[in-house]
């Protein structure tokens, strides 16, 4: 016999589908170190190589800012993602020396 003590109700009868609650076991960030790491990726990019900027502890509207100062001294694309800005190609000296213009520190992190 089945034990249905356990089991999550997904519809009844009355009132239809039950909507069920989305737990997001997100882990909880690092907290800010106040050091802006730098990292090149290359895995599951397609072969593209793509540095992640992270650890910065601005707003996000700040964050946004900054990755278009960044891709724009650098010319080339990228995004913001969570708080994390990606810049297309491998631009690692460039981005370190204009973060520590801003008054960042930096620490080239990966390989």
């Amino acid at each position: 016999m089945t034990d249905w003590a356990d089991s999550i109700p997904v519809y009844s009868s009355e009132t239809g589908r039950i909507k069920q609650e989305k737990k997001t076991d997100k882990p909880a960030g690092k907290p800010a170190d106040g050091i802006v790491r730098l990292r090149r990726e290359v895995k599951g990019r397609g072969g593209g190589t793509v540095i992640v900027i992270s650890g910065i502890s601005l707003p996000a509207l700040a964050i946004k800012e900054l990755a278009g100062i960044l891709k724009k001294k650098c010319g080339c694309g990228g995004t913001v993602k969570d708080n994390v800005i990606e810049i297309q190609g491998d631009h690692r000296d460039a981005l370190s020396a204009e973060l520590m213009a801003r008054g960042f520190k930096v620490k080239l992190a990966g390989g």
